[in-house]
């Protein structure tokens, strides 16, 4: 799930307690007492996860593990007796990138290894090499001057000094009566919420101003933590550098685990060198500029050219497997297309999932996909926009539709790690309501109980909400995803739950069943508006 930037959130509970103004949703329980027993008693979806995260491993779009993914559950779908089970393009997107090799020590004043990871889209060091390390403080464009001619042949170690707190066991979590009551707290959205996208492309800017500006002093490498303080082994990486062509960086990046980051910053302090020796090899790809989404169908009876859709983004960050961002996400999908399939339903409406590259560098696949198919925002000419999708960016001007846009009953996505679904946010989509809390009530027993109008974001059900389609994503239990496994060294296997992702792959398959046997498609809310392109003086500021 790609963190930056995260739309802001609002959000009201709506109570279950069915209104007698609103009409009783048809719920076939029968079905659903089907769709339980096939996904609890005969589920596959641990041998997917190992399939996807252990035979493959991480999914960094553009890598030869991506392709390898893609190539995969498009096998995978066909087995499941999927129709038409393909691999579609998009692009360009860049150049492909993979870690090979990583080894870090420390050489002085004492010798020890290092836990580090190379940053995404970096290259290597051709051999290794050996320097001292320097602390590095750079905010803005201002602190440039304050380094300037002091940095070269050293290894800058970059970062804010962190807090390591103690190591709780287990640092697990599952939402309260409260927590899912607080999600009930609206409020009314800004026209600011929509542009913080602006703040993240300040950021983005001023991190390829830096890394120009380090490779013009001709640093020998840089070093970080990564963010949070989790400590004990675990570590947060993403990228180090642009994945377009012609904007690679030159200065080898790495991550490096947060208490060792911490004894270097205080022998730094103390005024003491400290001397590391690093190795790295990094391989660039750049003999395919197209990326690929997976996509397979069960078709449709009567309602057929009508469409029920289901996804998860399947590229991943690159120092675990991806388990739980998004493989998890990926599996309860696959899986919950197999259950459907497995009781050989023949649905009215055509049930098609997509498995997303390119989300954790702007849901990038989704994006493309939507473009392709459902509609569009106009091209932007700013030189960070050239061949990018813009659905997102309300101020490239008013969505045009495509004719197969009003043949997309809904889109269900899962990208909130491997905890049990407890909900589903309405994206502010209050005549879906009355149909949610009928289909919700056989899974109360299982946790489901929250219905909430929050527009949640940061992931894929965005790029199908941006044209008009109902989209949506389920509120999931945290478990270990924002202190442990979201892009970090630990988002492996060991941390899914089977029995929340087998939880999870029911609900979505009979939300899903029911979307697809419905007399009406469901009820849409209206396409947000456009906004004016923000003035050329604030933009340069």
């Amino acid at each position: 799930m790609t963190k930056s930037p995260r739309v802001a959130v609002v959000c009201l509970v709506v109570a279950l307690t069915a209104t007698n103004a609103w009409p009783q949703e048809k719920v076939d329980l029968e079905m659903v007492t089907r769709i339980r027993y096939e996904g609890f008693r005969n589920s596959k979806i641990m041998d997917l996860a190992g399939g996807l995260m252990d035979a493959i491993g991480p999914r960094l779009t553009g890598s030869p593990n991506m392709k390898k993914a893609n190539e995969w559950t498009r096998e995978q779908l066909a087995a499941l007796g999927l129709s038409n089970a393909h691999l579609e393009p998009w692009g360009p997107f860049g150049r492909g990138w993979e870690n090979e090799y990583v080894n870090v020590r420390m050489l002085s004043p004492d010798v020890a290894p290092i836990i580090a990871y190379a940053k995404a889209w970096t290259p290597g060091t051709d051999g290794a090499i050996k320097g001292k390390c320097t602390r590095v403080k750079i905010e803005d464009k201002k602190d440039f001057e304050k380094y300037r001619g002091k940095l070269a042949g050293l290894i800058a170690i970059f970062g804010p000094d962190p807090e390591v707190k103690p190591i709780v066991e287990a640092p697990y979590e599952r939402l309260s009566e409260k927590d899912l009551s607080d999600v009930g707290q609206y409020k009314i959205p800004s026209e600011k919420d929509a542009l913080r996208y602006l703040e993240y492309r300040k950021r983005a800017q001023f991190q390829n101003e830096l890394n120009k500006f380090l490779a013009e002093e001709k640093v020998l490498a840089v070093i970080d933590h990564g963010r949070g303080s989790a400590g004990g082994g675990t570590v947060f990486v993403q990228s180090g550098g642009s994945f377009k062509t012609g904007e690679t960086t030159t200065v080898p990046s790495l991550t490096i685990a947060v208490e060792q980051w911490d004894r270097i910053a205080r022998l730094l302090a103390q005024k003491k060198d400290v001397e590391l020796e690093l190795n790295v090899v990094n391989k660039f790809y750049d003999d395919d500029n197209k990326q690929y989404n997976t996509i397979a169908e069960i078709p449709g009876t009567d309602k057929k050219e009508e469409i029920v859709m289901v996804g998860a983004h399947l590229d991943s960050w690159h120092a675990g497997t991806g388990a739980t961002d998004n493989g998890a996400g990926s599996v309860v999908m696959m899986e919950a297309m197999r259950i459907l399939k497995a009781l050989e339903i023949k649905p009215r409406r055509t049930i098609r999932i997509g498995l997303w590259s390119g989300e954790e560098q702007g849901l990038l696949g989704s994006q493309n996909y939507v473009q392709q198919h459902f509609g569009s925002r106009p091209p932007m000419d700013e030189p960070d926009m050239k061949g990018m999708p813009t659905l997102l960016r309300r101020e490239a001007g008013p969505v045009t539709v495509k004719p197969a846009q009003a043949k997309v009953s809904a889109y269900f996505n899962v990208d909130n790690g491997t905890g049990k679904i407890r909900g589903i946010y309405l994206q502010e989509n209050a005549a879906v309501e009355p149909l949610f809390e009928a289909w919700m009530q056989p899974f109360r027993d299982l946790g489901m109980n929250t219905i909430t109008m929050r527009s949640t974001g940061g992931t894929d059900h965005l790029s199908f909400d941006a044209v008009g389609i109902p989209g949506f994503q389920f509120i999931q239990d945290p478990i270990e995803y924002e202190t442990r496994t979201h892009h970090s060294n630990m988002d492996v296997y060991d941390r899914l739950q089977p029995d929340d992702l087998k939880q999870a792959a029911v609900i979505v398959a009979t939300f899903v069943y029911n979307t697809a046997m419905r007399d009406q498609m469901l009820p849409r809310k209206p396409i947000e508006k456009a906004l004016p392109k923000e003035p050329e003086k604030k933009q340069e500021e």
